[in-house]
């Protein structure tokens, strides 16, 4: 059975890097890795999860840009409503 090393790649998308991290959790979990394998796993993980932070920082950018045009202050008595 061929070994599968952790690739110091970057991931395709946020869905790719969440899967391959769910991948070695599991691995990691069930204690199918020797020790060596466990160390470089960890430390894959630890950059897929910066680089699902760093893809997470981006979209919340761009959530603020389209947004801020668009937000109002919220009054909580619906009046705004009633006036449409």
């Amino acid at each position: 059975m061929p070994k599968k090393s952790p690739s110091a790649s970057q991931p395709e998308s946020f869905e790719a890097a969440m899967s391959e991290l769910s991948e070695l959790v599991a691995q990691m979990e069930a204690g199918e890795l020797p020790l060596e394998a466990s160390v470089s796993a960890y430390q894959r993980g630890s950059e897929l999860i910066k680089y699902c932070a760093s893809q997470l920082d981006k979209v919340e950018q761009q959530v603020k840009v389209l947004e801020a045009g668009m937000l109002k202050p919220f009054s909580g008595d619906g009046s705004d409503e009633a006036e449409s």
